[in-house]
């Protein structure tokens, strides 16, 4: 109460103590009549036996009661006389017998109590404050009951107090019953069913409570829930309401404390109390160390799926080809634009690279951390509680309570991740973030959280356990003859038209299968391109499947591929002088006699040496010798005789020298072999001695070996023999490749690795892109800007 408050109760007490006269309470029913005669005034006619005589609507109203009461005697006290009930309301009508009797049954131990005018005080201004509710229509109750005590009204409280002898309990009036629009008992009542809001319950049972224990104040003096019910008791009472609002009212007040079914208020704060304080003072960094252990510990339940926990940047996420579940801090909620712009991040990036296994993501989000923060904060104050209890002086039933609910504390945080982390996110087919929102999950849905996941994951056939080899026919890359059982792993974790694999080695299982039931084949390749091993058509175990680049599938039927099996060398015989050179070619020839494609050819020699282009340069030793080209295991020879030439031959006049190309077009850096030939008057070859070399434009060597230098423009090479000559034109250009086409998203990272990156470090790319989007928002376009601007590039972006 205010100070002016005080001054006016002060003045009211003085006032009735001097106008009020002093009665002497005798039997119960006098006392209940003797107080209504001097609260209200009544017809004048009494009964036979003296008292006043009630109105049909009183009797009506007092049967009314008393026949509740007979419907539930065994939910009353038994010192009620049940079988004479319509007697006993009447006898106290207007009031219920529970108001006048508490005095006598509870508070007569106490010291300050006052019989008399103590009690026509408090009914005063109970009667008072009934009466201008009822005329308000504030309420309306046909009995002035025990809980309908108007705790509210300051003045009532400090006369209950005064009573009582203790002004202490003000606070835990008003905290927990009423005198606070923040009264448990208040903001219960608001917060009920209809019935039980319309009743007023929670501060009717309370206001009970206090009254019947009076408020603590003697030793063992409680109020038994027999007796909460009858002085609650009214026609349209749902019995079981009772119970509810005991429950809710435990687990609220602060000041309310149960023994069994008994129940009392007190100064003592309880658990609820002590709780509550508790928890104000959690450290924040506390709550969120114990969140995040509580998410390890749920996620890390199961056996199988092993989780990247809270990750900040896409650098600390794996970019392998298995799944991978990737657990965000309870801080990015699901519908929040700063979460989806992280896993983009997540889904495209790698570090500074970018990501190759996008589909091998999978997120676990909060829906929002706000339970989670409310129970740890709960379980950490229960144990904080717990190590107090000595200064606290927590007796053995609130010291075992507090185990319990330690031991709940636990239970209620696990299941908070469990509800909290509701949404999982996925790139769908589109090469779009996909959000999942699985609805209310508990613990008991599954054996372990990520267990529920890949069951719902399982059931959208986003992921899969295995997958058939008709479903590797049916999405067999057109490009690919041979499929690398690497690239076929990793498609998988790469596509998102492909189910995710739980297991990355199901793909073995897959081809293992395929090759038994003749639908596909595992092959190996050798150097020449030959298929070696070939498993096809026969039984194949799992564990002979290899995952690599050196392995590959094919499409059954295998098709006859052609192979090198012999190599021959032209000019299969030749005669040199000592120290010349001669150019050999190799030529490769299949098992039908059929010329096919040779490249990386081995050259060997012996009587000098021969180069990778096959230029065989004679040493200075006479002799026959060999040139040898070598594929593998395949080898084709030419036998070579070095002698000088006779006498005769050198009288023959050389008229012309050829070279051979006469005209070159190269670009910078590429090399080609020129050679020259002699030629008599006839137009006969004559076999050249040394000749000298020369060029523009670039080098070329000693066995006409031409490299082109960095520059455009047109040259010349020379050979010199004696004082013939002979030239030949030299273009060196660039090749300037252009290409244009759309790529299919699903392509872009292919593109940028197998061909841009290549590229990526000379001078001269120049990468122009054309980029058109049907759909984009203006946030998206605005966004796009803002990148654009980032990477240092032009922003202007057309709109249609």
């Amino acid at each position: 109460m205010t100070p002016e408050d005080h001054r006016d109760f002060t003045a009211f007490k003085k006032m009735l103590d001097r106008v009020s006269k002093p009665i002497m309470m005798s039997a119960e029913s006098e006392t209940s009549e003797i107080i209504r005669r001097r609260l209200f005034e009544w017809d004048p006619t009494l009964t036979l036996d003296g008292k006043v005589s009630l109105s049909k609507e009183a009797v009506q109203t007092c049967k009314k009661y008393a026949d509740w009461v007979k419907a539930h005697r065994s939910q009353v006290p038994d010192w009620f006389p049940v079988s004479n009930a319509e007697e006993a309301f009447e006898a106290t009508y207007p009031f219920h017998p529970m108001v006048l009797s508490v005095f006598d049954r509870k508070w007569q131990a106490l010291p300050r109590f006052q019989r008399t005018r103590g009690v026509l005080r408090l009914l005063a201004l109970w009667v008072s404050r009934a009466y201008r509710e009822n005329y308000t229509g504030a309420h309306e109750d046909a009995l002035i009951g025990l809980g309908t005590a108007p705790l509210e009204d300051p003045f009532f409280r400090a006369a209950i107090l005064e009573q009582l002898d203790e002004e202490r309990l003000e606070g835990a009036i008003t905290t927990d019953i009423s005198g606070k629009n923040e009264s448990h008992a208040i903001r219960l009542d608001s917060d009920s069913s209809a019935a039980i809001k319309r009743a007023r319950l929670h501060r009717k049972v309370a206001t009970v409570i206090l009254f019947e224990s009076n408020g603590g104040r003697t030793h063992g003096t409680y109020a038994t829930a027999q007796e909460v019910r009858l002085a609650v008791a009214e026609p349209d009472l749902d019995i079981g309401n009772v119970e509810t609002v005991l429950e809710a009212l435990l687990k609220d007040c602060y000041f309310l404390s149960a023994e069994g079914t008994s129940y009392k208020f007190s100064l003592q704060p309880n658990l609820n109390k002590i709780i509550a304080d508790r928890k104000t003072n959690v450290p924040i960094p506390e709550i969120d160390e114990r969140i995040h252990a509580a998410i390890e510990e749920v996620f890390n339940a199961g056996d199988g799926l092993k989780p990247t926990f809270f990750p900040e940047k896409s650098s600390e996420i794996q970019d392998i080809p298995a799944l991978s579940l990737i657990v965000l801090s309870p801080v990015y909620r699901a519908k929040d634009e700063a979460t989806l712009k992280l896993l983009k991040t997540m889904a495209w990036e790698h570090g500074t690279s970018a990501r190759t296994y996008k589909s091998a993501l999978v997120w676990a989000i909060a829906d929002n951390d706000t339970a989670l923060e409310g129970e740890a904060r709960t379980a950490i104050a229960w144990e904080k509680i717990s190590d107090e209890a000595d200064q606290l002086r927590l007796d053995e039933r609130q010291r075992r309570e507090v185990t319990e609910k330690i031991g709940r504390g636990k239970r209620d945080l696990k299941e908070a991740v469990w509800r909290t982390y509701k949404h999982i996110a996925i790139l769908d087919k589109n090469n779009e973030i996909s959000m999942m929102d699985l609805g209310l999950i508990h613990s008991s849905a599954a054996r372990n959280l990520i267990e529920f996941y890949l069951l719902q994951l399982k059931q959208k056939d986003i992921i899969t356990n295995s997958v058939t080899p008709n479903f590797l026919v049916k999405n067999w890359p057109p490009a690919f003859k041979e499929w690398s059982t690497k690239s076929v792993r990793d498609a998988f974790f790469a596509s998102p038209q492909f189910p995710r694999l739980l297991s990355p080695d199901a793909v073995k299982d897959t081809i293992a299968r395929g090759v038994s039931n003749s639908i596909i084949a595992y092959v190996g390749k050798t150097v020449d391109g030959r298929y070696d091993p070939v498993y096809s058509k026969k039984s194949m175990r799992f564990e002979d499947v290899e995952i690599s680049d050196e392995m590959f599938i094919v499409k059954e039927p295998i098709g006859t591929e052609p192979h090198l099996v012999s190599i021959v060398v032209e000019p299969g015989q030749a005669q040199i002088e000592p120290n010349a050179p001669m150019p050999f070619k190799a030529k490769g020839y299949d098992e039908k006699g059929e010329e096919i494609e040779l490249k990386n050819v081995s050259w060997t020699a012996t009587g000098g040496s021969i180069n990778d282009l096959g230029v065989f340069q004679a040493g200075p030793n006479e002799g026959s010798f060999t040139v040898t080209a070598a594929k593998g295991t395949i080898i084709g020879i030419s036998l070579i005789t070095i002698r000088e030439m006779d006498i005769a031959s050198r009288k023959a006049e050389i008229k012309h020298i050829l070279i051979c190309p006469g005209e070159l077009e190269l670009c910078p850096g590429e090399t080609k072999l020129l050679t020259a030939k002699g030629l008599d008057a006839n137009g006969q070859e004559i076999r050249l001695g040394k000749v000298t070399w020369n060029a523009t434009g670039g080098i070329i060597d000693e066995n006409g070996a031409f490299s082109a230098g960095p520059n455009e423009g047109a040259f010349k090479v020379t050979v010199t023999v004696g004082e013939l000559t002979s030239s030949a034109d030299v273009k060196i250009e660039k090749i300037r490749p252009k290409w244009n086409g759309e790529i299919p998203h699903q392509r872009w990272t292919q593109f940028y690795n197998r061909i841009l990156t290549k590229f990526a470090v000379r001078k001269g790319l120049k990468l122009t892109v054309t980029m058109e989007i049907s759909d984009a928002s203006k946030e998206e376009i605005e966004e796009m800007k803002v990148t654009l601007r980032e990477l240092g590039l032009n922003d202007e972006i057309e709109v249609r």
